[in-house]
């Protein structure tokens, strides 16, 4: 399978994603890149971000398949991790990816912390696994954002200055998907 498709799953919280962080600029530059669409829309449930309504939305509404790369920032990498321990899909792109709770009720309500996360199944069905963490993301501790580049030997883009990726430009983004297409 090639890659034919790209779908942004934004963190929880965003609002409308369009006009958020760098999801509208990379889905517009995204879109310029031949034989690749992108699609972006508002999710379900945008603040606590449920697994249990994300997980059919990305399969039924965003259609999620082995042509796609899930570009997952946040909560919407969890999400993105969560999806890919059951189906396949050509990539994953995890943006501030982590692997528990953090003590945090909203994130607990989320459901994507309630059991181990299952490295092996992600790996068999994935082609491509690329990380970007930064060490100086408020949010996030880097230990967490290192146990997913350990657990799923990602290619990480490891950062210390970009705290969470909330910024309105992501070029670096946009050199890993046309990678990806050059590689499919």
């Amino acid at each position: 399978m090639s890659l034919r498709r790209a779908v942004i799953v934004p963190g929880n919280g965003a609002g409308n994603i369009e006009h958020c962080n760098w999801y509208g600029w990379a889905k517009k530059r995204i879109n310029e890149i031949p034989d690749v669409s992108c699609t972006l829309k508002n999710m379900p449930d945008p603040v606590t971000a449920r697994e249990s309504i994300w997980l059919p939305f990305m399969e039924k509404e965003l259609k999620c398949d082995e042509e796609t790369v899930i570009i997952g920032h946040s909560s919407g990498a969890a999400a993105a991790m969560r999806y890919a321990e059951t189906r396949r899909v050509f990539a994953i792109i995890l943006v501030g990816a982590y692997t528990s709770d953090l003590g945090d009720e909203n994130e607990r309500e989320s459901g994507y912390f309630s059991r181990p996360w299952e490295w092996e199944r992600i790996k068999t069905n994935v082609k491509y696994i690329i990380q970007f963490g930064s060490t100086d993301d408020p949010f996030l501790p880097w230990e967490e954002q290192q146990e997913v580049a350990d657990g799923l030997k990602t290619d990480l883009h490891k950062y210390s200055d970009r705290g969470h990726f909330q910024n309105t430009a992501f070029p670096e983004l946009i050199d890993a998907v046309k990678k990806l297409k050059t590689n499919s």
